[in-house]
């Protein structure tokens, strides 16, 4: 598993010269807004604007749809069950099976909301390296110790996904596909269901000893968690290179707020 979100770091798009902190707040109100828009007219402009602002970041369309498949498998499920089980209107019947009016305008709402949110996340995080993100945090007030966590989440899921590759290999090496074929059905879900359960608590317990390790690796370099819980004053935030002007920053935040302000004013009056 490599996140790999700064890959396109060093491109020079105007949301990569975006100063970060401004970045952060727009984008972030924007996410609010469109977690509160019930009315579906206003779906083709929520998606519009986000693929207005992913376009405008230059990220390739692959980038995207390399990191949302994994989320986007659970929200399928959702969607693939809310018709069927949400609402009295039915607007489609095969025997047993009804597809209900409401659970579908649901699902898409879902679907909708879904992609633009998490679009705009990884806009976030892929135009602006992740310790400039996480400095921006920290200084618009953020905790030092969840400023911490974050740092060494990102360091070590990296870590634990190669963990994981190695362990499947190992896997695969003492002939666990070749079992695979040999056996029926049922009795191969069976022992799939039984070495994944295994294996997911191996490699919580490997990642539980290594936090336990890193921890005192770093209580031995000076780190003392009484000073991480927001005791010190925010670091001062450094001015990014090539980044845009202070007043650039400032109006694309406004208009971004102002967008986010018309979306939530719409629905209020739609609905």
């Amino acid at each position: 598993m490599n996140l790999d979100l700064e890959a396109y770091v060093h491109l020079n798009s105007p949301l990569h010269r975006w100063e970060p902190r401004y970045k952060l707040m727009g984008l972030f109100t924007l996410c609010f807004a469109f977690a509160l828009v019930e009315d579906l007219r206003l779906l083709p402009a929520m998606v519009g604007v986000t693929a207005l602002l992913y376009g405008v970041s230059q990220l390739p369309l692959s980038f995207l749809l390399s990191r949302i498949c994994y989320p986007g498998w659970f929200i399928l499920g959702v969607v693939l069950l809310l018709p069927l089980l949400s609402g009295d209107t039915v607007i489609w019947q095969w025997g047993a099976l009804a597809l209900r009016q409401e659970g579908s305008m649901a699902a898409i709402l879902i679907v909708c909301r879904f992609f633009s949110i998490f679009t705009l996340g990884l806009v976030l995080l892929a135009t602006s390296p992740f310790l400039i993100t996480v400095k921006a945090m920290r200084s618009l007030g953020l905790p030092a110790i969840l400023a911490d966590m974050m740092l060494l989440t990102y360091r070590y899921l990296q870590d634990l996904g190669a963990t994981l590759i190695t362990m499947k290999r190992a896997m695969n090496l003492r002939g666990f596909q070749r079992r695979h074929r040999q056996l029926s059905l049922v009795p191969a879900i069976q022992r799939d269901l039984g070495l994944f359960a295994s294996l997911i608590g191996t490699l919580l317990v490997r990642s539980y000893e290594q936090s336990e390790r890193i921890y005192k690796a770093m209580c031995l370099r000076g780190y003392r968690r009484s000073r991480a819980w927001g005791r010190s004053p925010s670091p001062a935030f450094p001015r990014q290179r090539g980044g845009s002007s202070p007043a650039w920053s400032l109006g694309a935040l406004g208009f971004v707020i102002l967008i986010s302000a018309a979306f939530v004013t719409l629905d209020v009056l739609l609905t």
